[in-house]
């Protein structure tokens, strides 16, 4: 059974930083692309960063050169570093796994920037 449990969420100020984890179960790790989404309320789901399978990465153009992705396959584990965090970073943080035509979803952890 696949699982996606994401954590490191929490209440930060404005410039602070924040890394947060999403532990994936289900032997699907290495070959899935992983992505980080976020959705802030009253707006859609949005994609932050993602990591494919071949090790590259790529993020949106709202948090270049502030967040980064990374994925560790040994420990079946997607990270997401966040610096210089703003307001407007704000927002329910999902992980996702994509391939083999499934989809799969984490419940999500809060990040809440104060300015």
């Amino acid at each position: 059974q696949v699982q996606l449990v994401e954590s490191g969420g929490g209440l930060v100020q404005a410039g602070g930083s924040l890394r947060l984890s999403c532990v994936v179960s289900g032997n699907i790790f290495r070959t899935y692309d992983m992505g980080w989404y976020r959705q802030a309320p009253g707006k859609q789901r949005e994609l932050v960063a993602r990591a494919f399978s071949t090790g590259d990465t790529n993020c949106a153009d709202s948090v270049e050169g502030r967040f980064t992705i990374s994925r560790d396959n040994a420990k079946n584990t997607l990270y997401l570093q966040m610096n210089s965090l703003k307001p407007e970073d704000t927002a329910v943080y999902y992980c996702n796994a994509n391939g083999m035509m499934r989809n799969y979803w984490g419940r999500g952890t809060q990040v809440t920037v104060s300015s």
